[in-house]
């Protein structure tokens, strides 16, 4: 990665600038004041969605859900797992299709749950189907080069 990073501030948006010798999970937004990373997913409006995918210099790990879908229920403490273990070198989303038809549709969502990953604004990988947290970790490793 570059000497700084760029980080979407998931409360309000904000795009914060980290340097890299500063640990990013203690890191908090420059203009609301929340940490950048609390271990678990952020829930994603379409602007949020957005900048994240534009302005974040971390990989970001999108789960497009719905409330009504039984998979997606089951997946969401894997997701969350994930997460935990992964922040703050990967930024996690959720993305409820059913309020954001538009971002599903631009996205060509056709089946939930569906896990998208993007790194520099530029999706790279994508799974549908319920995973564990362990598959989640292992998926976005591959796929993302994080270490372990």
């Amino acid at each position: 990665m570059s000497e700084r990073m760029e980080v979407v501030c998931p409360a309000c948006a904000a795009v914060n600038r980290l340097p890299a010798d500063k640990p990013a999970s203690k890191a908090k937004c420059g203009v609301c004041h929340e940490p950048l990373f609390h271990g678990k997913p952020a829930n994603a409006s379409t602007a949020m969605f957005d900048k994240q995918i534009a302005r974040s210099s971390v990989p970001v790990v999108v789960d497009v859900w719905a409330p009504w879908c039984g998979p997606c229920r089951m997946m969401a403490p894997a997701f969350e797992a994930a997460a935990k273990a992964m922040e703050p070198q990967v930024r996690f989303l959720k993305l409820n299709s059913d309020e954001e038809q538009a971002v599903s549709a631009r996205l060509g969502i056709r089946g939930i749950p569906t896990l998208l990953l993007y790194r520099n604004g530029r999706e790279i990988a994508r799974q549908s189907g319920a995973m564990t947290a362990g598959q989640i970790t292992g998926w976005v490793r591959q796929h993302a080069g994080v270490p372990t």
